[in-house]
């Protein structure tokens, strides 16, 4: 299980003190939410938290296919899908 460390902040603070928050977000690899009015608006996070992330969630949905074709036995046989595949790579 991943583990998030997350902080909010108001709206104000992200324009006073973005410097802390880009630091936090990069090198701690915190999750800053930021409030307009008391209620969650927004959320920073470094570019390599949000890569990873955006990985982790191409990952999921891959895997929920995956199952989803297993359930509804749209599967072939392990050999004949690498036998498929070798075709492909000879051009044939």
């Amino acid at each position: 299980m991943i583990s998030i460390k997350e902080t909010i902040r108001p709206s104000a603070d992200l324009r006073n003190h973005y410097s802390e928050i880009s630091r936090k977000c990069r090198e701690e690899r915190e999750v800053v939410i930021i409030t307009v009015n008391g209620r969650g608006d927004t959320v920073s996070i470094g570019y390599e938290e949000y890569l990873q992330m955006k990985s982790r969630l191409e990952l999921l949905e891959l895997l929920a296919e995956a199952e989803e074709d297993v359930r509804s036995e749209r599967v072939a046989p392990l050999q004949t899908s690498f036998d498929d595949l070798r075709a492909m790579l000879k051009g044939g």
